[in-house]
C-alpha cells in the first residue's frame, strides 16, 4: 500500500476529529456553566454573568471551561480550514471562528471583577472600579464576540455562493441575534439576553461543524 493511500484516510480521520471538537465545544461550555451556576453559593443565573464563575476558590473550574472550550473551537476552525467546500467558510470563516476561540481562552485567563453580590460578601451593584484584569477580560471577550459575529456573516456569504440558502439565512440570523444579545446586556434583562445569544452561537458552531463533518465523511 502506498504512503498516499495511507495518508488519505489518516487525513480524513484527523479532519473528522477536529470537526468533532466543534460539536462538543458548546455542550461542554454551557453544561459546565449551568452546573456551576446551580451549585455555586450565591450565584444567580438570572443576575450574574458566567464570567463571574471564574472568581473565588472554585473559579479554576470556569477558567478551565473557558480554556478547553476555546481550544475546541480553534481545533474545529483548523478542521474547517482544511476543507475546500462552500460550507467550510472559505478563508476568513475559519480564521474568524478561531479568533472567537482565542478570545474565549484569553478572556478566561483574566478574571472578571466581583460584582452584584458575587462571590458572597461582595457589595451589591457594579464594581466601583474596574481592575486591569477585569478590563482585559472585557476587552478580549469583546474581540472574541465580534470575531464570532463576523464569522457568522463570512459563513453566510459562502453558504449563499454554494447554493445553501437556508444555511446562509441561519448564519446571518445567528450573527444578528448574537449581536443583539450583546447589546441587550445593558438592559434590565441583560443576563438573559446574553444567555440566549450564547446558546444560539454555540448551537450554530455545533451545527456547522456537524454539517462539514458529514460532508467530509
Amino acid at each position: 500500500m502506498s504512503s498516499t493511500a495511507v495518508a488519505g484516510p489518516a487525513r480524513s480521520a484527523a479532519r473528522s476529529a477536529l470537526l468533532a471538537c466543534g460539536i462538543a465545544a458548546g455542550p461542554l461550555y454551557v453544561g459546565a456553566a449551568l452546573v456551576q451556576g446551580l451549585t455555586r453559593e450565591g450565584f444567580d443565573l438570572a443576575r450574574h454573568d458566567v464570567s463571574q464563575l471564574a472568581i473565588g476558590d472554585l473559579g479554576w473550574i470556569q477558567i478551565a471551561n473557558f480554556l478547553v472550550s476555546g481550544l475546541l473551537v480553534i481545533a474545529c476552525a483548523i478542521g474547517l480550514r482544511s476543507m475546500e467546500r462552500p460550507e467550510s467558510g472559505g478563508t476568513w470563516g475559519p480564521r474568524l471562528l478561531a479568533g472567537y476561540g482565542a478570545g474565549v481562552m484569553i478572556a478566561g485567563v483574566f478574571p472578571a471583577d466581583p460584582a452584584d453580590g458575587f462571590p458572597p460578601g461582595t457589595p451589591e451593584g457594579a464594581a466601583p472600579d474596574i481592575s486591569w484584569h477585569g478590563l482585559a477580560h472585557l476587552g478580549f471577550a469583546a474581540l472574541g464576540f465580534l470575531s464570532l459575529v463576523a464569522a457568522c456573516f463570512a459563513f453566510a456569504h459562502h453558504f449563499g455562493r454554494g447554493g445553501h440558502r437556508g444555511w446562509a439565512v441561519y448564519s446571518r440570523l445567528t450573527g444578528v441575534l448574537f449581536l443583539a444579545g450583546l447589546a441587550g446586556t445593558a438592559s434590565p434583562v441583560g443576563v438573559l439576553a446574553l444567555w440566549i445569544g450564547v446558546l444560539l452561537a454555540w448551537t450554530w458552531i455545533a451545527l456547522v461543524a456537524r454539517l462539514n463533518r458529514e460532508a467530509a465523511s
